[in-house]
């Protein structure tokens, strides 16, 4: 039984993959067909402000899906989820939402949450990071003392 949900999680978890590589892929084209859209429409070559930040929210939805592709495939080869990745991503979705935000239209109590969310984020990749590096010279040295 155990076998079965093992294979059955395997499955899953390449058909996570191969979904998020069809969607990752589709909207790279997505992105790259508005940005040639809104290049060759009047006035050529310029952008206006909205369109721009059209295309930079829809450049960090690609990139979040990467970092999700990532995710996944940590997953599949390590079988735990990195936290690391998890923050990355969480922090370009908050990205995301401040580029297309605008922030005329917002409470300021909204702007003070998102503020805490980026703080929270920052915090949490900080720690992280500071306690990868903190261990990986042990880790190093007991791959030295084993060899």
């Amino acid at each position: 039984m155990l076998n079965l949900l093992k294979r059955f999680e395997h499955y899953i978890v390449l058909t996570l993959i191969l979904m998020m590589m069809v969607v990752v892929l589709l909207s790279a084209i997505e992105l790259g067909w508005l940005l040639i859209k809104d290049i060759i429409t009047p006035p050529v070559l310029l952008l206006e402000i909205d369109e721009l930040l059209d295309i930079f929210g829809f450049f960090m939805l690609v990139l979040i899906g990467i970092e999700l592709l990532e995710t996944i495939r940590a997953y599949y080869v390590e079988h735990s989820v990195h936290a690391e990745i998890v923050i990355k991503v969480a922090m370009i979705a908050i990205a995301r939402k401040i580029i297309i935000l605008d922030v005329k239209d917002l409470p300021s109590l909204t702007l003070i949450g998102i503020a805490a969310i980026v703080v929270a984020l920052s915090a949490a990749y900080f720690v992280i990071n500071r306690l990868r590096v903190s261990t990986q010279p042990e880790k190093e040295l007991d791959q030295y003392h084993r060899q």
